[in-house]
């Protein structure tokens, strides 16, 4: 491999090499394992393959705008909102929109309608430079 940096006075080849056991025994186990665990794969790829090619076409997926809220992630967890808007306040110069899902939103983020988005963007709210939801919300 030709690689030279050093890491605790090995080589990185050196330690690539030693993350096998070095006995003939140990070796064969691991190749079994891998062999049977490829096979297993490729049986999951050619079924998943013969699902996909007896389903019809799939239409191109609604814009973001269009699309219902997002599920809970888990149980008593709250949907998240497809919209949101960060009021201004310290670190936010003024009102934002946001993406429901976008991290820069914070946790303050006030769920709202992609409508009211929208009125937002058109009444002077910035856009997250982040997400983008004026790209989405065909403002730009």
């Amino acid at each position: 491999m030709g690689l030279v940096s050093r890491h605790k006075g090995r080589t990185r080849q050196k330690q690539l090499l030693n993350d096998l056991p070095p006995d003939l025994p140990r070796l064969r186990t691991l190749e079994t394992w891998a062999a049977t665990y490829l096979t297993r794969i490729r049986a999951r790829i050619a079924a998943v393959e013969r699902q996909q090619a007896q389903q019809p076409p799939r239409q191109a997926l609604a814009p973001a705008a269009v699309l219902p809220s997002r599920p809970a992630a888990g149980p008593g967890r709250a949907r998240t909102p497809d919209w949101g808007l960060a009021e201004a306040g310290i670190g936010v110069s003024a009102t934002e929109v946001h993406r429901g899902d976008c991290w820069a939103g914070g946790r303050s983020l006030v769920a709202v309608s992609a409508e009211r988005a929208r009125a937002e963007l058109a009444g002077g709210a910035q856009p997250c430079a982040v997400c983008r939801p004026d790209r989405v919300l065909n403002r730009q």
